[in-house]
């Protein structure tokens, strides 16, 4: 059974809608925010992942309807509101398969958010947003 990175649960966020009070989900995202300087770095001014960003628990970036983690890279292709809750259908890659992935993401404060998943398996990660 296939099992997906924090990375592909961040991609949720990246849609804006009227349940998220058009947050900017843009951004370092990790989850333990004393790790973020060991993650991320900017280069040339934009958000960059440290060399052994994967070993600090890793983390996700977001640009857009792109959110890349340490390991893959999604798109958003849908989402639909649904109270304070905002689904979302992701396309993921790992380098060698692609997936469309089913997420719900919820702001919980700010600069804080949780992503959960019920399939394959059930996973829900709370995320900091990182100042960088």
């Amino acid at each position: 059974m296939r099992t997906f990175s924090p990375l592909v649960l961040l991609v949720l966020l990246v849609t804006q809608s009227a349940s998220t009070q058009a947050a900017d989900l843009n951004g370092a995202w990790a989850i333990d925010g004393s790790n973020c300087g060991r993650v991320f770095t900017k280069e040339n001014n934009k958000l960059a992942f440290k060399r052994d960003a994967d070993f600090d628990a890793g983390g996700l970036i977001v640009q857009g309807k792109q959110v890349t983690g340490t390991f893959q890279k999604c798109t958003i292709k849908s989402s639909h509101d649904e109270g304070p809750n905002l689904q979302l259908i992701a396309s993921c890659s790992d380098g060698v398969s692609i997936s469309d992935v089913a997420f719900d993401v919820k702001v919980t404060g700010e600069n804080r958010m949780t992503l959960s998943s019920q399939k394959p398996v059930p996973v829900e990660m709370l995320y900091v947003r990182c100042s960088m």
